[in-house]
């Protein structure tokens, strides 16, 4: 079926075949509490006679969300302590978060921010607010880098995300702007020439995060809507979020990372999944997370290594939690395992610092 128009509720996942009409009401429990939306791009993917498809897995509701765990956490990555004034979240010291609008043209069934996006998330940034916003970045001389997120900076207007790109253009210590988005992957119609000259109007070092998941998701009119970015000297990196049945084998995640290079697309973070209300189902535990990283290094070109990690529950940061390649032996010295999981002991003359003359022991300095 040709879909026109995205898909907001259990009623139109069913008149457009994706689940069965019995599974209607159940799924209307789920989008009681959390927002449906598929576009046409994303729908197309999805294989309704496969009950394990992984693009169904990332966006079509199941009642296992609503299925809460003890360690569920309404805000898991701790934006509200972070947050200074409305729209701002700054966690660390160089850049910032500029949250514009709480909507995005799909929602992940795995969002962290999945309590603050959709209907009920507030919309965009009120015009009060962002002027705040932008005054906040105007007086923090240390701020670096601005990156536009929330909800999804690309489903606004051209109109709308120009001024605010210009205006970021006019505070000469931001000297970076990054857009985190879903967009070219799930409605690469929107990255139109105008959106693409949108994007360069501040003046900085402009660079887009792509968020996609499985290699399927970079179709060619995806790779298409890409290189109208790249092309127009927009750097383009990736995110992808560690998932259950998604991308938790080796050769998916392999496809994956290649199918981002083969488009100029360059890995950056792997992340483990958050600790967002109802998504226990889709989440792996960090073993499991390490061991499907460690067997892509040394099959796939280095070009497609991406960063695994993991944002500290409560807010305390982001850290690499990749796998261990070196280790110290029974006897202390160095041992270090190659790709191919074989340890290899390293001399002892790369553990320890060489002594010069001036940093000899004092009984082997000389007199006078």
């Amino acid at each position: 079926m040709l879909l026109e128009k995205t898909l907001r509720s259990a009623a139109d996942l069913a008149e457009a075949g994706l689940i069965a009409p019995a599974r209607g009401a159940d799924l209307d429990k789920v989008a009681a509490r959390y927002a449906i939306a598929i576009t046409p791009t994303s729908a197309g993917l999805i294989d309704p006679a496969d009950p394990a498809d992984p693009i169904a897995r990332q966006f079509l509701p199941d009642l296992a969300e609503l299925a809460e765990g003890a360690d569920d956490l309404a805000d898991p990555i701790g934006d509200g302590p972070h947050s200074p004034v409305p729209g701002i979240i700054h966690r660390y010291p160089d850049r910032v978060l500029l949250m514009l609008t709480h909507t995005c043209a799909t929602y992940c069934r795995f969002c962290f921010r999945r309590e603050t996006v959709g209907p009920s998330g507030g919309g965009n940034l009120s015009p009060a607010k962002l002027k705040g916003a932008l005054a906040y970045i105007e007086s923090d001389v240390g701020i670096w880098e601005v990156i536009l997120s929330g909800g999804d900076p690309l489903i606004l207007s051209p109109r709308r995300l120009g001024a605010v790109m210009a205006a970021l253009g006019a505070i000469d210590h931001v000297k970076v702007v990054r857009l985190h988005s879903r967009v070219p992957a799930v409605e690469p119609d929107l990255i139109t020439p105008g959106m693409v000259r949108t994007l360069k109007r501040s003046g900085k070092a402009v660079y887009v995060a792509l968020h996609a998941n499985h290699p399927r998701e970079l179709t060619p009119a995806v790779r298409a809507a890409c290189a109208r970015l790249i092309d127009a000297g927009i750097p383009m990196l990736s995110q992808s979020v560690l998932l259950r049945g998604v991308n938790d084998d080796p050769e998916v995640l392999g496809d994956l990372m290649r199918a981002f290079v083969e488009t100029r697309i360059k890995p950056y973070y792997l992340h483990q999944a958050d600790l967002a209300p109802g998504t226990a189902h889709l989440r792996k535990s960090l073993e499991d997370g390490q061991a499907v990283v460690k067997a892509i290094r040394g099959h796939i070109s280095g070009l497609c290594q991406p960063t695994y990690v993991l944002d500290i529950p409560g807010g305390y940061g982001k850290v690499p939690v990749g796998p261990t390649y070196l280790m110290t032996g029974a006897d202390g010295q160095s041992v270090v395992v190659d790709p191919w999981g074989q340890p290899h002991r390293l001399p002892r003359s790369r553990n320890r610092p060489h002594l010069t003359r001036k940093s000899a022991s004092p009984e082997r300095v000389p007199n006078g």
